[in-house]
């Protein structure tokens, strides 16, 4: 019981708080990501001899080569939401997030990119330097109150909803 306990204690030492980025300033930083992936997607086009009906599959291509995917995981209570969202190969440094009241948005780039064959695995994949994930939220929350905490490769949010009491008024029963 004392190493699970002594374990806890080092990874909430680890964990590092962020602050949600000005929208507008975010917003540059996810047009940067959506330009490169439509350039990305040209270059596709092009080298498909310009063939028409595949843009879909084509902006799909340059997604998958340009970011890493970010797998999701949402718990949702009457009074808030809990979100996990892996990071794992980024450092709390690289990564900017965004609290709007019925969105979130996760933006990573790499600080210093490696080329190609450096950034290889072992199975010899090559790994994207941007990560980029927005969700639509299903009820209003407060950013003000959102806590979001990075620790080992994961996104931890907490996001509190709003409670939306609606007074009866006086002349509601009226008519």
């Amino acid at each position: 019981m004392k190493s699970t306990t002594t374990a806890e204690a080092i990874a909430r030492q680890s964990a590092t708080l962020l602050e949600p980025r000005d929208p507008e300033k975010l917003l540059w930083e996810i047009q940067q990501i959506q330009l490169a992936i439509a350039r990305r997607a040209y270059e596709i086009f092009e080298n498909r001899s310009r063939e028409h009906g595949h843009d879909w599959e084509d902006w799909f291509q340059a997604e998958s080569e340009l970011l890493r995917p970010i797998s999701v995981a949402i718990a949702e209570t009457p009074g808030s939401f809990s979100i996990r969202a892996n990071v794992l190969g980024f450092s709390a440094a690289e990564v900017q997030i965004g609290v709007e009241p019925r969105r979130i948005a996760i933006v990573g780039r790499k600080e210093a990119p490696l080329a190609p064959e450096q950034a290889k695995s072992t199975s010899g994949d090559f790994t994207p330097e941007w990560m980029l994930k927005l969700m639509d939220l299903p009820s209003e929350i407060d950013p003000a109150g959102a806590i979001v905490e990075f620790q080992t490769g994961v996104l931890k949010f907490e996001l509190p909803k709003i409670t939306k009491h609606r007074a009866k008024t006086a002349g509601a029963g009226k008519g």
